[in-house]
């Protein structure tokens, strides 16, 4: 028996691993940093035999209560990521599955790849309407990258839409992934309609270095990049300060911010409302992209969430509140959970990839119900 995560994305710290019955596991903290939560491992053993791992000291990673009510995703193919047995304790997580194959892969949500993340941006380039652009290099040495979908003109608006601050947050790629094929889709009228009025922005992943470590929430040396957008550096925080860089050439009139909850079960957005500069005009655009989002899709509500910034209180640093300031913009944070979506719950798969670029093409839904009134 062997497991192993010297692989893209993966992370376990193998304790003990004799017997399939006592397998003991940790998680890797990010370099430099104190988050750990993400995993993603393969198991090399005998198949058609109960297989028992406990992940533990799971009472100090990064955010416990995301693991209650939890289930691990597991593959054998690495395309299709189902739901396993899973029980939490307070500090330690079991994972119990009898394989059915000699090798499965295990992870905290179904991963999105490097190489994915590449033949994405690839696929993307060869459509007419799309340019693939290079922003500059991360700390590690790879590509910071955008995709600028629509022909600028005068007078179209500016959408930015960026994924995957946090790595681990993997839910969120999976997301543009489905935004774009819809809005690549020539034969869709909401995408040809928006691409008469707008241009694209998008940063699929923010975050290549610690998607490729395996990280949870951090940069390759321990960065928390949803914490940057007031004063980034291309020597702790080069992904922001080169995508901030390009926002001030192109300008903002929308911006969505795509990640991750842990704990909730829900698919909620998160404002700007604690903003100096927020306004009626805000709000109302918030809550019309709300009521498209919700007439479009039952994946999505806006009952459960966070809590609401006081005005004038809200966190600078945090990429929604500092682009919606900058640029007097609609901003909102996007979240999915790691989970399932309790209103509509799949015990089979769980909140899943499916899901989420389901979600990423109603999204343009709600983008079309306000881009004409974003100015």
């Amino acid at each position: 028996m062997k497991i192993s995560s010297n692989f893209d994305s993966g992370n376990i710290v193998v304790v003990k691993a004799e017997q399939p019955n006592d397998i003991a596991l940790q998680i890797r903290k990010d370099n430099a940093s104190d988050f750990y939560q993400w995993f993603h491992f393969k198991l090399d053993s005998t198949p058609f035999v109960e297989h028992r791992m406990i992940i533990s000291d799971l009472a100090n990673s990064a955010y416990p209560d995301g693991w209650q009510g939890y289930q691990a995703v597991a593959s054998y193919d690495r395309q299709e990521w189902f739901r396993v047995d899973t029980q939490f304790d307070g500090d330690n997580l079991t994972i119990t599955h009898t394989p059915e194959h000699k090798h499965t892969y295990f992870a905290y949500f179904a991963p999105y790849s490097y190489e994915r993340h590449l033949d994405l941006l690839a696929m993307a380039q060869v459509s007419f309407d799309c340019e693939l652009h290079h922003l500059g290099e991360t700390l590690d040495g790879r590509d910071m990258s955008m995709l600028v979908v629509g022909q600028p003109e005068e007078g179209k608006k500016k959408i930015w839409i960026t994924a995957r601050q946090h790595p681990g947050e993997t839910m969120a790629e999976w997301l543009v992934e489905g935004l774009l094929n819809r809005l690549l889709d020539e034969d869709d009228g909401v995408a040809r309609n928006l691409l008469d009025k707008a241009v694209f922005y998008i940063v699929p992943n923010m975050n290549p270095d610690g998607a490729v470590r395996g990280h949870l929430r951090t940069n390759a040396v321990g960065t928390n990049l949803n914490r940057e957008w007031q004063s980034p550096s291309m020597e702790r925080s080069p992904e922001v300060f080169l995508v901030k860089q390009a926002m001030q050439e192109s300008g903002v009139d929308l911006f969505l911010d795509m990640h991750g909850d842990e704990a909730l079960p829900y698919n909620f957005v998160a404002g700007s409302e604690g903003n100096p500069g927020y306004d009626e005009r805000i709000q109302q655009l918030e809550n019309a992209f709300k009521q498209a989002l919700l007439t479009v899709t039952p994946e999505f509500q806006d009952e459960f969430g966070y809590d609401k910034d006081e005005p004038g209180q809200a966190n600078m640093t945090v990429a929604t509140n500092a682009v919606g300031q900058t640029f007097d913009c609609l901003a909102y944070t996007l979240e999915m959970p790691f989970k399932d979506n309790a209103l509509l719950p799949d015990p089979a798969y769980g909140w899943s990839p499916v899901r989420c670029m389901q979600l990423g093409e109603d999204v343009l839904v709600a983008i079309h119900a306000v881009v004409d009134d974003l100015r």
